[in-house]
C-alpha cells in the first residue's frame, strides 16, 4: 500500500482501492486531493495489473464534494482557481472514471454530496452502507451540476427523479436509494469494505477485455440510434471471439472447467 496525506492507495487480488482520506473534512476535495485522484485514476486506467478499481473514503463520509472552505478562501484572495476547477479537475476524473477500461466500484461508506456523489454515479457499480446517503446539493449554493451529474444521474433514475433531487437538494437515504436504482446494494456498515472487495476481487478475475467493451457499448448506446448501437455491437464482438479470454471460456465450458481469464 502507498500513502499520501490525503489519499490512499492498495493493491489485493488485481484490485487497486483509493480511499480519500480528509475524514475530519468529510473527504471534501481540495485541489491537492483533486489532482491526486485524477493522477492515481490516470495510472490505474494504463496499469494492466489493475484489473478493477474501488473508490471509497475514509472515516464517516464518502465524500461531501467541493471543500467550500478552500473554494471560499481562494475567491477572496482573488485565486482564479476555483473557477477552473470543473475544467481542470471535476471534467476529467469523471471521464476517466467511465472510460475506465475495467469495472469501477463505488464503496459508499457514507454521505456523498456534490461531485463527491458525481463520482460514485460515474462508477459501474455501487454498493451503499446502510449510514450513506446522497445529496444534489448545488443549488443550494446558488450553483448547477458539475462533474458528470446531469449526464449520470438521469441515466440511473431517470429525468423526472433527477430532476426532484437536484431542484429541491433532498437528501436520498440508502434505502431510499435501492429502491429508486441508484445504488446496486445496501450493506451493514461494518460489511461494507470487505463486500466491495469481494465484489471487485470477482471482476478482476473476469475476461476484463470483454469489460471494457461492455462499458463502452452501453455508452456508445445510451446516446444513439438503434443502428449505430448494433452496430457497436457487431465492432465489439468481432473483436472479443478474437480473444484469449474468449477461446479459454470456450475451451473451459467444454471441458467443463473454471476459465481462467487473463484480460487478453
Amino acid at each position: 500500500m502507498t500513502t499520501s496525506d490525503v489519499l490512499l492507495t492498495a493493491d489485493a487480488e488485481g484490485v487497486r482501492t483509493f480511499t480519500l482520506n480528509r475524514p475530519q473534512a468529510y473527504n471534501s476535495l481540495t485541489v491537492e486531493l483533486k489532482e491526486l485522484l485524477l493522477a492515481g485514476l490516470t495510472e490505474a486506467a494504463a496499469d494492466d495489473s489493475v484489473r478493477a478499481v474501488v473508490l471509497t473514503g475514509s472515516g464517516k463520509a464518502f465524500c461531501a464534494g467541493q471543500d467550500l472552505k478552500e473554494h471560499v478562501g481562494l475567491l477572496q484572495a482573488g485565486d482564479p482557481a476555483p473557477l477552473h476547477t470543473v475544467k481542470e479537475h471535476y471534467n476529467p476524473i469523471v471521464k476517466t472514471i467511465v472510460g475506465m477500461p475495467k469495472p469501477v466500484i463505488a464503496a459508499v461508506n457514507g454521505p456523498a454530496a456534490g461531485a463527491g456523489a458525481a463520482f460514485a454515479y460515474a462508477s459501474d457499480l455501487r454498493i451503499a452502507a446502510t449510514s450513506a446517503n446522497f445529496l444534489m446539493a448545488f443549488a443550494n449554493v446558488g450553483l448547477g451540476p458539475d462533474s458528470g451529474a446531469s449526464w449520470t444521474l438521469q441515466r440511473l433514475i431517470g429525468l423526472g427523479r433527477a430532476a426532484e433531487l437536484m431542484l429541491l437538494a433532498r437528501t436520498v437515504d440508502s434505502a431510499e436509494a435501492l429502491t429508486l436504482g441508484l445504488v446496486g446494494e445496501v450493506v451493514p456498515d461494518e460489511e461494507l469494505a470487505a463486500r466491495a472487495q469481494k465484489v471487485a476481487a470477482k471482476l478482476a478475475a473476469g475476461p476484463t477485455v470483454a469489460y471494457a467493451k461492455i462499458k463502452n457499448v452501453l455508452s456508445v448506446a445510451a446516446e444513439s440510434s438503434l443502428d449505430t448501437a448494433l452496430a457497436a455491437e457487431d465492432e465489439a464482438q468481432t473483436a472479443l471471439g478474437a480473444t484469449a479470454d474468449h477461446t479459454e471460456a470456450v475451451e473451459a465450458f467444454v471441458g467443463k472447467r473454471k476459465p481462467d481469464f487473463q484480460g487478453k
